[in-house]
């Protein structure tokens, strides 16, 4: 977590050493995430990728307590809501929103859309009637849809107008953070194009706060100010997403971007291809956890936890070859 200088406002987020395990029916233990360290400026886009299984959409829940942390802290605005009452982290949620993946099975099937946006608007006592039928014909403009849709339920819906239903649930209640779980993942190439923009002009007016969750490495960098890179619940690298994109100093993060599909079909590009699976994260290697695959570990990877180590302003690497692996470039 980055130093807080009086030059320099306090991020709106920040998380450090945030831990998720899980127990398994025969008592073993699931590291989820470990010791998650980052900071979420105000009115910032963070990008967080990695495979699937890397703990991205268990590292969003957890921020948002949605999974109750099992270790770290996590201060939004000042406040460590992990400390709050279930009461007072009631008050919080208003402030702290989520866009889940699936914009079929997170919207009430029984439910029609005033009724699914108008339960959000519950929970900060605003009030009913014409009032509220008012908000919600805004809230449908807002994020492209039309104020007679409000009558219709989920399954007359396509995906893309689907999960604007679930952008306009978020923003109903004015949040000034919001985790987007991977919400565009499921919809047409197209479509996610559309809901982008659209994320990124809701940003812009609201001015929101977002922590956005993909595995495609190319929206990240046409929506996002910075990027994580995580692999089995650790953070690889970290740093503006300018930066990280066209100097990429972890291995793991240069094979992921070498497998992103070029739009260019002259141009040419070294594939870096990693052998193996991804660990099992109940029994995650000994020191680096990405030694396993990695072209360039040694024994001494398997030593000891890398440090996050920074090697430009803001771009933050772990990686203990770091500078011999820059040498060799």
């Amino acid at each position: 977590m980055s130093e807080i200088t009086a030059a320099q406002p306090a991020p709106l987020l920040q998380i450090a050493g945030l831990c998720q395990y899980f127990k398994t029916q025969d008592g073993r233990t699931v590291h989820a995430v470990e010791d998650l360290t980052f900071d979420i400026k105000r009115g910032h886009t963070v990008g967080l990728v990695g495979e699937s299984g890397s703990g991205k959409t268990t590292a969003g829940r957890a921020i948002l307590r949605l999974l109750e942390p099992s270790k770290g802290k996590v201060f939004f605005d000042g406040t460590d809501v992990l400390s709050l009452s279930a009461k007072e982290m009631k008050r919080y949620r208003q402030k702290m929103q989520i866009i889940f993946q699936d914009p079929f099975s997170s919207l009430n099937p029984r439910m029609r859309v005033s009724q699914i946006i108008g339960e959000a608007l519950n929970t900060c006592g605003f009030p009913k009637g014409e009032v509220r039928k008012k908000r919600i014909a805004e809230l449908l403009h807002q994020v492209g849809l039309q104020p007679e849709h409000a009558d219709r339920y989920p399954h007359e819906f396509s995906g893309g107008q689907r999960q604007r239903i679930g952008i306009a649930r978020a923003i109903a209640v004015e949040p000034s953070f919001i985790v987007a779980d991977e919400s565009v993942s499921a919809l047409d190439v197209s479509v996610q194009a559309q809901v982008l923009n659209l994320l990124g002009e809701l940003q812009k007016s609201l001015g929101l706060t977002l922590l956005f969750i993909a595995h495609d490495l190319s929206v990240v960098e046409y929506l996002c100010d910075e990027v994580i890179v995580m692999y089995l619940g650790r953070v690889m690298e970290s740093g503006p997403c300018r930066e990280v994109y066209s100097n990429p100093r972890h291995p793991y993060t240069q094979a992921l971007l070498s497998a992103a599909p070029a739009p260019d079909p002259t141009r040419k590009k070294r594939r870096i291809v990693l052998k193996g699976d991804i660990p099992s994260p109940i029994s995650p290697p000994s020191g680096c956890v990405f030694r396993t695959r990695c072209p360039s570990a040694t024994s001494d990877c398997a030593k000891d936890v890398p440090a996050a180590r920074q090697v430009s302003d803001g771009h933050w690497v772990s990686c203990i070859r770091l500078a011999e692996l820059t040498h060799q470039a």
